[in-house]
């Protein structure tokens, strides 16, 4: 007579579930595992029970999941939520690039701030911007708003700039580590402040890129504090 743990062995070796996986899609995520951008499957499977290894009984359907097609490991659908590097990258690009902007159609063009805010985009990866890029690209801001009444406009300008900057800071943030975002937050500052102390329209803009960052209010008023009493 056999065992009980004999007999759950020949069970074991009896019974079991097998899944048949279908392709649905493929493309480029991040790979958590390997630590960079792969190529991954998207993949449904249906589970069927097996008896001495051939498929009998259907048991449902499982995933979809996401399988690298470098390490084999699967991950939920929510892995290709995460940009991969090149993405990331750009995105962060597109940033700074709006920071800057919307920091000089607030405070104004002068040379230093220009000088300025060129450098940084340049450090973020934009290697052809230029100060007269950047001056004709707020000239046209300033202008396409086109109203006689300058409270008006002044006040067109400022809402239109909050949105873009949501539009553009707010995806990122997500992505970005506390320091990060303080990061992207501070370069805004540095441009503002490379002609003198913030205006009130500069202050103004950088507590909305503050707030598209989420970063707490009392966080990003004592960020800029501290980039103000800072040597540049």
């Amino acid at each position: 007579m056999r065992s009980a743990k004999g007999q759950r062995a020949l069970r074991t070796g009896l019974y079991g579930l097998r899944t048949a996986w279908d392709v649905v899609g493929d493309g480029e995520f991040f790979c958590q595992d390997c630590g960079g951008d792969r190529n991954y499957r998207r993949l449904t499977g249906r589970r069927r029970l097996t008896v001495l290894g051939v498929p009998l009984l259907r048991r449902g359907e499982t995933g979809p999941v996401v399988e690298c097609a470098d390490c084999g490991a699967h991950f939920g659908t929510e892995a290709l939520e995460h940009p991969t590097t090149t993405r990331f990258s750009t995105m962060l690009r597109e940033a700074v690039h709006t920071v800057a902007l919307a920091v000089l159609a607030s405070g104004g063009t002068p040379r230093t701030a220009l000088e300025t805010a060129a450098h940084t985009v340049r450090d973020a990866g934009l290697d052809e911007c230029s100060e007269e890029q950047l001056l004709t690209i707020v000239e046209v801001l300033t202008a396409d708003i086109g109203h006689d009444d300058a409270v008006g406009a002044a006040g067109a300008c400022g809402a239109a700039l909050a949105i873009e900057l949501h539009e553009v800071l707010t995806p990122l943030a997500h992505h970005l580590v506390p320091a990060g975002r303080e990061s992207v937050l501070l370069q805004g500052a540095r441009i503002a402040l490379a002609d003198g102390p913030y205006g009130a329209a500069e202050r103004e803009v950088l507590t909305t890129v503050g707030r598209a960052l989420r970063i707490c209010p009392e966080d990003t008023a004592r960020l800029l504090t501290e980039a103000a009493r800072t040597p540049s």
